[in-house]
């Protein structure tokens, strides 16, 4: 019974987006254009449970390049007014479209010869014929069996203003680094701008051997530097190969039963001669991707010239939040 309640639910809600697809039409466009011409700011009004899905339809278009924001029409009329402009354009929220809290915040919208655009689901409600665009985002069913508690039709209007805000960021070239730029304080904003060089360890903290170190001083570095590897540099200081703890475990099992002393081998034998490196500039982001798609934790920080810069471990974007 459970089982079977949660998955009608489900089913419902889905119909009332998929409705929707059909209704993305001139209207819609039309609304997207406003909003994007507006030189002034998306002001989201609702009420109730409307007044909830508003609030996040304003944080969304705000974090995606489209300057909004949510006013309480209740609040509104009792002096929230005052921070609406003439240059914004108001986007109101009412599944009946009779709302009696938008509809007296109204008159002074049309004073302020706002533009509006409204999702309701009653497109002959008095504020579908007093707005400038209409979206229909009406349902069949809410998915409450008594009919009263918004479920669908909450969700169908968080889908429609989901595809207002994309719609917008597209046609606005809404880049990842500017969505980076309006959430520098969370893992989004770390992955997105933080660079290589703001991770990577650098100076004595990088492990380096010549060519002709032996492996037992070799492992000497490797164990005094803690980063399950070392840089293998020939004389004018340019990066040759690393060494990692993998190979010298791979170096073990291949030389065991031959009975050679694997430590007074030169690093050179041993050295992988095609490392992966990665430029100071670019973005811990990509450092992940290269260290995940490659099944390794440490990526060397080389320049053009093959001179070494630092060495990036996985720990260290682990502490930062990059990953």
């Amino acid at each position: 019974m459970i089982l079977e309640e949660g998955k009608r639910v489900l089913r419902i809600e889905a119909q009332a987006i998929t409705d929707l697809i059909g209704r993305i039409d001139g209207r819609f466009v039309e609304a997207v254009e406003l909003c994007y011409n507006s030189r002034g700011r998306v002001v989201v009004i609702g009420m109730g449970k409307s007044g909830l899905i508003g609030k996040k339809i304003a944080a969304t278009l705000a974090s995606t390049g489209t300057p909004a924001f949510f006013l309480h029409p209740a609040e509104g009329i009792h002096g929230d007014l005052g921070m609406v402009s003439k240059e914004d354009v108001a986007l109101l929220i009412s599944n009946s479209g009779e709302t009696e809290e938008i509809l007296r915040v109204l008159p002074s919208l049309k004073r302020l010869n706002l533009k509006m655009i409204t999702l309701t689901g009653n497109l002959k409600s008095t504020l579908a014929k007093m707005s400038d665009v209409v979206l229909d985002i009406s349902i069949k069913e809410e998915a409450c069996p008594l009919g009263l508690a918004p479920t669908a039709s909450t969700t169908a209007t968080l889908a429609m203003g989901d595809a207002l805000a994309v719609a917008l960021l597209q046609k606005r070239g809404f880049r990842k680094e500017d969505f980076a730029f309006f959430h520098p304080g969370g893992a989004l904003g770390r992955q997105l701008l933080l660079k290589v060089e703001d991770a990577m360890h650098t100076g004595n903290d990088i492990p380096k051997v010549a060519e002709e170190t032996p492996m037992r001083e070799v492992v000497l570095e490797m164990t005094a530097k803690k980063l399950g590897m070392t840089t293998v540099l020939n004389g004018a200081g340019k990066l040759m190969g690393v060494i990692t703890d993998g190979d010298l475990r791979r170096l073990i099992r291949k030389v065991d039963h031959e009975g050679r002393d694997i430590f007074s081998l030169p690093a050179r034998e041993v050295m992988n001669r095609n490392p992966k490196t990665i430029s100071r500039e670019a973005l811990t982001a990509q450092a992940v991707h290269m260290m995940e798609s490659h099944s390794i934790t440490a990526l060397v920080v080389a320049g053009p010239d093959g001179h070494v810069d630092g060495i990036l471990h996985l720990h260290d974007l682990l502490k930062k939040g990059a990953v």
